[in-house]
């Protein structure tokens, strides 16, 4: 049967966490990040992640509130799932519209001089939207999805010297989890590829054929 490389690499990661091993956060680039419905299953299936998201990607607020309607009278059915009080924002707009007031100053790594590693992030809470949407392709609320989204920690490296974000992460690690944390874990997925890389030009991974008897 048919799957996508994320979708294979989801279950991978759901079917390594049956393991007796010590679990660790699962990183991901856009193509994970992005899916809400591989993040949900990751989620459901006890696994922290931070995966890349791209600024298209669109959330709720935190401050989005939602409301059950106000029944009203005459015959048929009536929905009384909460709805909205505002429309999703794209994760760029989200962090437009708040600017600079939520930056921190938080270390990510150490430099080769031993000196820690710097960058200004931000960090906010929101609740994902993209996968809310009814099916209708009118963009119309549904009334099977209409419940409050979980939270997620959105993260955004904003470098001084850059007009906007470079980049943006979004997590379901806990509350209590340090900025310094979120901010390492964000930027250790460029160290492994740079690994994964070398891996290959350097010991020859990409010459391994591991698919065949000889292999």
């Amino acid at each position: 049967m048919f799957a996508t490389k994320p979708r294979l690499g989801v279950d991978l990661a759901v079917r390594a966490a049956g393991w007796k091993v010590r679990r660790a956060p699962v990183l991901g680039d856009c193509a994970y990040g992005d899916n809400t419905e591989l993040r949900d299953k990751l989620h459901r299936n006890g696994l922290e992640y931070v995966s890349s998201v791209s600024p298209d990607t669109t959330v709720f607020c935190a401050a989005t509130q939602f409301i059950a309607p106000q029944p009203r009278g005459g015959p048929g059915r009536h929905s009384s799932h909460p709805r909205p009080d505002r429309d999703p924002e794209s994760i760029r707009q989200l962090i437009a519209r708040l600017g600079e007031s939520e930056l921190q100053t938080v270390a990510f790594g150490d430099g080769p001089d031993g000196k820690p590693l710097e960058s200004r992030f931000v960090f906010v809470r929101v609740g994902a939207a993209h996968h809310r949407r009814a099916h209708d392709g009118r963009g119309r609320w549904g009334n099977s999805e209409e419940i409050p989204p979980r939270e997620e920690r959105l993260i955004a490296e904003w470098p001084k010297d850059q007009p906007a974000p470079i980049d943006y992460w979004i997590s379901n690690l806990p509350r209590s989890t340090q900025p310094e944390r979120l901010a390492r874990l964000a930027r250790l997925r460029w160290k492994i590829e740079l690994d994964y890389k070398q891996l290959k030009g350097e010991l020859g991974l990409d010459h391994y054929e591991g698919r065949s008897w000889l292999g």
